[in-house]
């Protein structure tokens, strides 16, 4: 049983008779007395795809999911599915962008460290690593008179993703991104 206080992107559990995972999640206290800590979920249906909200109240219980992870490598994009290699079996199988909408903008040939997560047999979504390496193919120029406080400008990865960097970065740096969030980590080393 998952009790709503372990709630994190990611946990996977039965709600409403479907298999869901928690893709966000804010924890809340009302101040009205008596009121317990209340989590705002958004889910997806790992069976349909469909996005769920939902505010949840402490002290709920919920099944877990019988879930497999394997790890897989990413192939190519055809330009609606993304191709994958089970590293194991090295069996091949495609998602479809809305499968892994948060994950199209970290990922580029050959990325390794992937999780594939399947329920009851079914390939329903993967999992990146939590940093990965991107080269920046376009920055905005570099901020002058920058101030004590650091200072961030837009830049596009090379699979088009944008993310806010410092303003030392240029175009043809590499850099390491923190795919839950998007957040830029640091230059990475050569």
């Amino acid at each position: 049983m998952i009790d709503v206080t372990n709630f994190k992107k990611g946990v996977c559990f039965m709600y409403k008779n479907a298999p869901v995972m928690i893709v966000s999640v804010t924890f809340s206290t009302p101040t009205a007395r008596g009121g317990g800590t209340i989590a705002k979920t958004r889910m997806r249906n790992l069976l349909t795809g469909q996005l769920l909200g939902d505010s949840i109240r402490s002290g709920e219980k919920f099944d877990e999911v019988d879930t497999e992870k394997r790890p897989v490598s990413y192939l190519y994009s055809d330009g609606t599915n993304y191709h994958f290699m089970d590293s194991e079996s090295y069996e091949q199988f495609e998602l479809s962008g809305e499968d892994i909408s948060d994950a199209t903008g970290y990922l580029k040939d050959g990325l390794e460290g992937i999780t594939s997560l399947s329920v009851d047999g079914l390939l329903v979504s993967i999992e990146l690593p939590t940093v990965v390496e991107l080269d920046i193919a376009e920055a905005d120029p570099v901020i002058k008179g920058a101030s004590a406080k650091a200072q961030l400008k837009n830049a596009v990865l090379e699979t088009g993703a944008e993310i806010q960097v410092p303003s030392y970065i240029v175009a043809g740096e590499r850099v390491r991104v923190d795919t839950r969030d998007g957040r830029f980590v640091e230059r990475a080393k050569k």
